[in-house]
Formats: C-alpha cells, structure tokens, sequence
C-alpha cells in the first residue's frame, strides 16, 4: 500500500461532515442551513479536484 495523503483525507472528512449538514438541515426543516451545506459541501469538492489534478500534473501522485 502506498503512502497516505493526508490532505485527501481531510478533504473527504469535510465532505462527509458537509453532507451530514444537509442531513441535519433537512431534519430541522432549515432551507438557510441546507442552502449553506450545500454551498460547503460544493467548495469542499471542488478543492478536492483541484487539488488533486495540482498534484497529478506535477507528479505527486
């Protein structure tokens, strides 16, 4: 197994902590709450992308 990249692993924990936001709002009935999550969950991903194809073109992973 290869090494553990780490900032892909707190990526992924944000995700999952965002999802669980829309979750929860949709629990409370929150539009506000739910609207928020989403916008995380969007910029916490679209990070992760782009993250992800930094390190591929400069050959980190």
């Amino acid at each position: 197994m290869k090494d553990i990249k780490w900032v892909f692993v707190l990526y992924s924990l944000a995700a999952v902590v965002a999802m669980s936001g829309i979750g929860i709002a949709v629990g409370m009935r929150s539009i506000p709450v739910a609207i928020v999550a989403i916008l995380a969950l969007i910029f916490v991903m679209g990070n992760g992308f782009k993250t992800k194809k930094k390190m591929r073109e400069q050959g980190i992973l």
